[in-house]
């Protein structure tokens, strides 16, 4: 803070207006009326009412504080107060509206997020840097100049990743229609139909449940010697595959190149199985408990973990064996969909979460990845979904879910071709966020440079100077003082 300038507590820089008279609960808005309801919500305008007697009695403009959201809000016209946690804040002869608001969202920042608390007694004991008002006027109009072209050029740079998001579905559109393959599959003479890859996955399907039947065969004479102590050791079933997609439902989807076919989930990869759908006691330590908020940024993210028992564990382990190289998809909420390869040896439980497992030998899992997160393929599981406002995708629809299936060495291709091109798209999102983040900084820069008296350029101050209305900030903060007393 520059020497020429002084401090004031935030209470003694405003008038706190009181609402309680004219207050108007949420219950009560209406979506159209005469007069505008400014509350703590996020935006401006939360409602309307034709009640005249509520509008507050204020000297426009006012900033509205959120004592629960920490939203602040500078309005410049008549409106009623909402109830809870609207702050109603006029600033003091002498201290420019626009200033003290800006000067708002500084503090907001400083606060830490301590859920639906009260706030605005942290602010209002905070000490503020007092600027003469053409000063103040001269600082707020540096950081309007500023802060446009740098949200332009965050518009900019956001529209960027739009446009890649675009592009990346057009690529997986491309790979899984065939045509980021297409010429390579000319020159090829020895690749296998999709037909002859269903055959090879039945043989090594037979070849699990025969030894699932030894398994069980020698589980079984181990519980007869024991004279048939505890349960007796269940047959395995035998695999039957899902009836082939109809010829509606082949209408409905992309055409496919030669020697390729539309095969159903559950026909075509190892197992589809989900998690659990059941809460368990959770602890303070023991197996990580994920679900689907933590399928997220293509991983699975461990920082925000729930914990349960080994007991519980074991138990959901039996129903879903996640190990690694498995994919798991959110089946519930809005990010239902989002979905990741395993790249962990940890063990853990699901929740909520899809399984699909493979035949090592036989499946390409980064192909499989890929296509779940393509749009093209992904809309055709998310247009199944049921529920309202917990929309979620069924163990059903997971198993019938329509995939793409050409020879495996095609498929290795196809990823190439994908990650070749996405790698580039990686690259520049990762310039693009980094850019983003020095954006953050460079706001905060201007705003701190310009409480700290620094903003403006000698010349800038010098005008300040010169206006009519100027006085030093002793003189000014003497009067605000005076007008306390008073």
């Amino acid at each position: 803070m520059r020497e020429d300038w002084e401090e004031i507590l935030y209470q003694d820089a405003v008038y706190k207006i009181s609402t309680s008279k004219q207050k108007l609960k949420q219950k009560e808005y209406s979506p159209f009326g005469e007069f505008p309801v400014v509350d703590q919500g996020q935006d401006k305008i939360g409602g309307y009412s034709d009640d005249k007697a509520r509008i507050l009695d204020c000297n426009l403009p006012v900033v509205v504080f959120g004592d629960h959201t920490k939203c602040v809000k500078l309005i410049n016209f008549k409106f009623i107060p909402g109830a809870d946690g609207t702050k109603v804040l006029e600033p003091k002869q002498g201290i420019e509206p626009k200033y003290i608001s800006t000067l708002t969202h500084v503090l907001v920042h400083k606060i830490k997020d301590k859920g639906y608390a009260r706030h605005y007694q942290h602010i209002e004991k905070e000490n503020l840097p007092l600027a003469p008002l053409p000063e103040q006027r001269a600082i707020v109009a540096k950081i309007e100049e500023l802060f446009s072209s740098l949200d332009q050029g965050i518009h900019d740079l956001k529209k960027a990743q739009e446009q890649l998001k675009v592009y990346r579905q057009a690529v997986l559109k491309k790979a899984f229609e065939g045509e980021l393959t297409k010429e390579w599959r000319k020159q090829q003479t020895d690749l296998h139909t999709a037909d002859e890859l269903l055959e090879q996955i039945k043989v090594e399907r037979q070849k699990h449940y025969e030894q699932q039947l030894e398994n069980w065969k020698q589980a079984l004479k181990n519980w007869e010697e024991k004279g048939k102590e505890g349960k007796k050791p269940g047959k395995p079933k035998e695999f039957k595959l899902l009836p082939e997609l109809s010829k509606e439902e082949l209408d409905e989807i992309a055409n496919l190149p030669n020697g390729w076919k539309w095969l159903k989930n559950e026909n075509y990869l190892f197992e589809v199985k989900d998690g659990t759908h059941d809460t368990p006691k959770y602890q303070d330590t023991g197996i990580p408990f994920v679900t689907q908020k933590n399928i997220k940024n293509n991983s699975i993210s461990f920082s925000d973990i729930k914990y349960i028992s080994e007991a519980d564990h074991n138990k959901f382990f039996k129903r879903s064996n996640v190990q690694k190289g498995d994919i798991i998809i959110a089946m519930i909420g809005h990010g239902r969909g989002n979905s990741c390869i395993v790249d962990t040896e940890k063990v853990f439980s699901i929740k909520n979460v899809g399984l699909f497992k493979f035949f090592n030998e036989i499946h390409i899992n980064r192909y499989c990845l890929h296509y779940y997160q393509s749009t093209l393929g992904l809309n055709l599981a998310l247009k199944k979904s049921k529920g309202g406002a917990q929309p979620f995708i069924g163990l059903t629809e997971l198993r019938n879910w329509p995939i793409p299936v050409c020879s495996p060495k095609e498929q290795h291709q196809i990823v190439q071709e994908i990650e070749s091109r996405l790698s580039v798209c990686d690259k520049v999102e990762q310039s693009i966020t980094e850019s983003l983040e020095k954006a953050k900084a460079l706001r905060q820069s201007i705003l701190k440079k310009a409480f700290e008296g620094t903003l403006l350029s000698a010349e800038e101050i010098a005008a300040c100077k010169a206006a009519a209305d100027y006085e030093p900030a002793s003189v000014l903060l003497e009067r605000i003082k005076k007008e306390k007393k008073k």
